[in-house]
């Protein structure tokens, strides 16, 4: 198990440990996005509370900005409550 968000919020920048564990999972997963959902959401919470306390303003660059988080949240949302658990975003498809 990694660090809490409280230790992650902690870090400088906030939630680094987060957003690196995402590309060590993507890269041990040989790219495969899917595999690595559990990481993704961890940023996604991490950056949720970061902003939570923190305010709008705050600024990581481990965190997109918090419009941009909240849409991705929603967009995860939408697709488990569809039955999906695979990436937000499919590849485009090469001609």
């Amino acid at each position: 198990m990694g660090i809490s968000i409280d230790e992650a919020i902690r870090q400088d920048p906030p939630c680094y440990s987060k957003a690196c564990a995402i590309q060590s999972c993507i890269q041990k997963n040989q790219f495969d996005e899917s595999k690595c959902q559990g990481q993704i959401d961890a940023l996604y919470a991490c950056c949720a509370e970061f902003y939570r306390q923190k305010g709008a303003d705050a600024k990581s660059v481990s965190c997109p900005k918090p419009n941009l988080l909240d849409l991705k949240i929603r967009q995860r949302k939408e697709e488990r409550d569809n039955g999906g658990s695979g990436p937000l975003f499919r590849e485009a498809k090469k001609r």
